[in-house]
């Protein structure tokens, strides 16, 4: 959980595309790295259409940084929020090419 005020939302976007999937990127800065992660950073990057998940990235308690890719679950080598944007962007965009 996030506590307001001790938190800075960084970035938030929701945008719908026309095959219907879903984008959604949020990202905070933290007071302290939550359980299982040695950054400062708090985020969820979703990309998904009729209700599943194709690619997300996310970092969450005691489960630390991870990505979902195709229903699979990975570790992901957090290093900065513009690494982490351009690694979502970059899985996108090779299941658009396919």
């Amino acid at each position: 959980m996030i506590r307001r005020g001790a938190s800075e939302l960084l970035f938030k976007t929701k945008s719908v595309f026309s095959d219907g999937s879903i984008m959604e990127i949020v990202l905070w800065k933290v007071p302290a790295p939550i359980a299982g992660s040695r950054h400062t950073y708090k985020y969820r990057l979703y990309w998904g259409r009729d209700g599943m998940r194709i690619v997300g990235f996310a970092n969450e308690r005691a489960k630390g940084d991870h990505c979902h890719l195709d229903g699979k679950e990975y570790a992901y080598a957090f290093t900065s929020p513009e690494a982490l944007i351009e690694d979502f962007y970059a899985e996108i965009r090779r299941r658009m090419s396919k």
